[in-house]
């Protein structure tokens, strides 16, 4: 569409009619500034040529006016790229994860149900990243690679099964697939969050040297252990109070995450976890709404002509008078 950038400039469009209106200072008194063109402008000729050159220098004031006014063609809106985050999701599907020591609303459910409710909604929020998800237990699989599609990822997290990437837990070579990844793509924002219910098992990797390869890609890596502190049990010799999560090695998590400068949370139930992902919005925040902007080209020039002819014929009528 047409625009202006200045378009208040059109207010001095009656500026000759009122210089016109100004009462003559006799030359004799007062010295002032001559303006050739304006005093021609509405010379009163008697010639028929004259009327036609008037016109001329009313049409080269609104065609300067126009010019300097910078029209200009403004174009249709187009999406700046949003910049966002790589960021890998490596969560255990290991037998110990059917510990049910979660509750959803007041029911109790096991560890990798809260997982999938809470980081579900966490992947739903984070607009602008690349996500991609990685399922560890015996061995680490990459589930989904690095997509903008949430929903995907989202729906192959809720179709994991407990023990479908085998028992054990290789937390090193889920650390070691992301490097892997992470040394694929060019973005400087690579973030993986690794959550776990326990302590490394199994895999060709250990995860200290695992997190020392991620430091080197500047792979930050936010580590989550996940299961309660304690639960009652019923026994054949009644009730007792248990750790089901005695097997959870924190001290390996939480250097893992000094390594490549994250963080180490703890989730002892659903509302802790869901707090340590509200938590990681904070940390890392969105990626901005899309922004648009609209080209612009600049159109002074054709009424910078228009005035130049319309001075070229002006004087070329006058020079006829």
């Amino acid at each position: 569409m047409y625009s202006f950038a200045w378009p208040w400039l059109f207010v001095l469009l009656p500026l000759p009619f009122l210089v016109r209106l100004l009462p003559r200072v006799k030359q004799a008194s007062i010295t002032t500034i001559s303006v050739p063109f304006l005093k021609d402008m509405f010379a009163n000729q008697q010639q028929s040529s004259s009327n036609k050159w008037r016109w001329l220098n009313l049409l080269l004031w609104l065609f300067l006016l126009t010019a300097v006014s910078r029209p200009q063609w403004i174009g249709e809106p187009v999406p700046l790229p949003i910049e966002g985050r790589d960021l890998m999701l490596a969560i255990d599907i290991s037998g110990s994860m059917e510990q049910q020591d979660m509750q959803i609303n007041g029911q109790a459910v096991d560890r990798l149900t809260a997982v999938k409710k809470v980081a579900g909604e966490f992947i739903e929020r984070r607009t602008g990243d690349r996500l991609g998800l990685i399922l560890f237990g015996e061995n680490a699989y990459l589930q989904t690679p690095l997509t903008f599609d949430r929903k995907t990822v989202q729906t192959l997290l809720y179709e994991a099964a407990i023990g479908l990437a085998g028992k054990s837990t290789a937390i090193g070579d889920a650390i070691g697939l992301a490097v892997k990844k992470a040394r694929e793509v060019e973005n400087n924002n690579r973030i993986l969050i690794v959550l776990t219910d326990g302590q490394n098992t199994a895999g060709a990797i250990e995860p200290l040297k695992a997190a020392e390869l991620a430091r080197e890609e500047q792979l930050k890596i936010y580590t989550i252990g996940v299961g309660a502190d304690e639960m009652v049990s019923n026994g054949f010799f009644g009730q007792r109070v248990i750790n089901p999560s005695a097997d959870l090695d924190e001290a390996t998590l939480k250097r893992i995450s000094k390594i490549t400068e994250g963080q180490y949370f703890r989730a002892r139930n659903s509302q802790e976890l869901e707090a340590i992902y509200m938590m990681l919005d904070e940390l890392e925040p969105l990626a901005e709404d899309e922004k648009f902007f609209r080209p612009t080209d600049e159109l002074f020039f054709w009424p910078l002509l228009a005035a130049l002819v319309a001075l070229m014929a002006s004087l070329w009528i006058r020079r006829l008078g």
